[in-house]
């Protein structure tokens, strides 16, 4: 798989400037042309910043082009996958450690 058959964007989420590559096409995976989609995430600035779908700023997620499709184009959906991971209360208390300064 070639970068270039990827749709790349750029988006800027609290902060970090994510990378989001994706390519419907990137698996045929039977002969009725049923294809499994390919989905980059990648936190660039700061490099690979925690996200709240990922920890080490990277994620890779293999679907059905239906998937993101249903949300009308790839950043629509990472947006939304963002903002309702960002919303657990796991996350939700690793932010505030963070933002918590250190006494030592």
């Amino acid at each position: 798989m070639r970068k270039d058959d990827y749709q790349i964007h750029q988006i800027n989420w609290q902060g970090i400037t994510i990378e989001i590559r994706w390519n419907p096409d990137y698996l045929r995976y039977d002969e009725n042309d049923v294809f499994m989609a390919h989905l980059e995430v990648e936190a660039l600035s700061p490099e690979r910043a925690p996200l709240p779908i990922t920890r080490t700023g990277y994620r890779s997620h293999f679907t059905p082009p239906s998937e993101i499709n249903e949300y009308g184009h790839p950043v629509n959906f990472v947006e939304a996958w963002l903002a309702e991971a960002a919303a657990s209360p796991d996350w939700q208390a690793e932010q505030a450690k963070r933002m918590q300064l250190s006494l030592f």
